[in-house]
């Protein structure tokens, strides 16, 4: 049955009314088609078929979905700007919309009032997950209630910001296993924000499927590298030190902080490098990820090596020297996908990287290391981040409640 708390008309208007029904859908029975030659002797298959795209990712509990959760395939990341005049009893208002939509959608189930409610049946691993820019403290009146350092990033000499890419109110981070689940719940939600909110940028990327990745491999990105080799593990103590705020305001307990920066390939000029530059940029091997001084991906860096010649083998400007944090509860937790916006009309790729960092303190842990790669890092020569925007990510909410409530009840 639907909660009569959550109605459309009922969250809009800031009234209780109660939803005299709300939409259903049902995956009907299927059997399969049989192909080939009919015989007579072989009854048909009438095995209940499960879709692939079925599986489902918990949406209730003290943290939210959508960071320690296995990446999925699509992503998109779409930041919003609140309309003026929208403060805080509207913000709460439209968080309550915004979370029954993302409960129902992550669980296979139409929104209320979902037009196309087939296309909400299967959830393919669906996660929303919402975060709290600078301005919407600001709206709501509860600047002293802003962590420090969810805040515009210091700039970087590297850094070549455009403003359609930088900055946010409001983050919404939709995930799944499918595109076309991707793309409703992308439209349904942000249906429900156009009363308090505008879009200010769409950022869509990908990463190969869980499907077709073998479990516990790196991924490529499209530079050719494996990106994330040093990320903490979920589950164990040096992630939880590492993403979760512990110790910071109450009202975030459980929750993190996301850095999105939005980072340009210079593939044409990558392709122009040969294999030995690329690796000695890196300072690991493209094909394994094993670091220049060991065989296999996870080996531990020996940065301490010296070539025959007296120099370091992993260079003091490679890529893995420049961003190694020695305390694994002080590194940060990549998320990375992809993007690619198409051919320019001179055939050039439009491509590069949506990096989500998460981290409980950006200040602490992102500003240092990305403060060292911008000083001195090989990989600038190929790469250029022209967005950047910084989150609070709310703790997750029990059936009943919603994200944002610890903050904005």
């Amino acid at each position: 049955m639907p909660d009569p708390r959550f109605t459309r008309r009922g969250l809009l208007a800031g009234g209780a009314a109660t939803v005299a029904g709300a939409l259903s859908a049902r995956i009907s029975e299927r059997s399969p088609s049989t192909g080939g030659t009919a015989l007579a002797a072989t009854p048909p298959d009438t095995t209940p078929q499960t879709p692939a795209g079925s599986a489902t990712e918990p949406f209730h509990g003290v943290r939210q979905a959508g960071v320690a959760t296995l990446p999925q395939a699509h992503a998109v990341f779409v930041g919003l700007d609140l309309l003026p005049g929208t403060g805080r009893e509207a913000i709460g208002r439209m968080m309550r919309l915004l979370t029954d939509d993302a409960r129902r959608l992550t669980q296979g189930r139409p929104a209320l009032a979902d037009t196309e409610p087939e296309l909400a049946v299967l959830p393919a691993r669906l996660t929303v997950t919402f975060g709290f820019g600078p301005g919407l403290f600001a709206a709501a009146g509860l600047g002293e209630r802003r962590p420090a350092s969810v805040a515009p990033l210091p700039r970087f000499t590297i850094d070549r910001l455009e403003e359609r890419w930088t900055g946010a109110d409001l983050l919404l981070q939709i995930c799944a296993d499918d595109g076309v689940t991707l793309a409703h719940a992308l439209r349904m939600t942000v249906k429900d924000a156009r009363a308090f909110a505008r879009v200010r940028w769409t950022q869509r990327g990908f990463r190969r499927s869980p499907v077709t990745q073998a479990p516990g491999l790196t991924q490529h990105n499209l530079l050719g590298q494996l990106d994330g080799t040093v990320n903490p593990r979920p589950g164990t103590p040096d992630f939880d030190r590492a993403v979760w705020v512990n110790d910071g305001p109450e009202w975030l307990r459980g929750g993190t902080t996301l850095v999105l920066r939005r980072i340009r390939a210079e593939l044409e000029t990558w392709d122009a490098a040969d294999r030995t530059a690329k690796e000695f940029t890196v300072g690991r091997r493209l094909d394994t990820g094993a670091p220049l001084t060991g065989r296999f991906e996870h080996d531990e860096p020996d940065f301490d090596r010296l070539t025959p010649a007296g120099l370091p083998v992993i260079s003091e400007y490679a890529h893995i020297r420049r961003a190694h944090v020695k305390d694994p509860g002080m590194r940060i937790f990549r998320r990375v996908y992809n993007y690619d916006e198409g051919l320019t009309a001179r055939g050039h790729s439009d491509c590069g990287l949506l990096f989500a960092s998460y981290q409980a303190d950006v200040t602490r842990q992102f500003v240092p290391i990305q403060r060292r790669l911008a000083e001195a890092d090989l990989l600038n020569e190929w790469t250029t981040p022209i967005g950047s925007a910084v989150f609070a990510v709310p703790p997750g909410c029990a059936e009943g409640g919603w994200i944002g409530e610890t903050l904005l009840s």
